[in-house]
């Protein structure tokens, strides 16, 4: 028999210097217009996509460099950085493949 490994419940501390998170769950469950467990679940889902979204929107060929810097900097937060860097090759007359 397999058990499931998903805890009954999940404890998020808010004290010691971590009132802040209190806040933040707040703040989503106005956002999402529910509960306070759903807020935190939804945002949990929602950040991969939107970073992933905001990585394709970087990578596109149709930016300049700095079209793409102040998207970064737009889209960063304090838990998520987003960083454009140029990647520059020398390819040698002799090191062709």
């Amino acid at each position: 028999m397999v058990r499931n490994q998903t805890p009954g419940s999940v404890r998020i501390r808010t004290d010691e210097g971590n009132e802040w998170r209190y806040d933040a769950i707040e703040k989503a469950a106005t956002f999402y217009d529910c509960n306070r467990s759903n807020a935190v679940a939804f945002a949990c889902e929602d950040v991969d996509k939107l970073v992933r979204a905001a990585r394709h929107v970087l990578e596109r060929d149709d930016l300049t460099r700095e079209q793409r810097r102040e998207i970064a900097e737009t889209l960063s937060t304090r838990a998520v950085t987003f960083e454009v860097e140029t990647a520059v090759s020398v390819t040698k007359k002799g090191d062709e493949a």
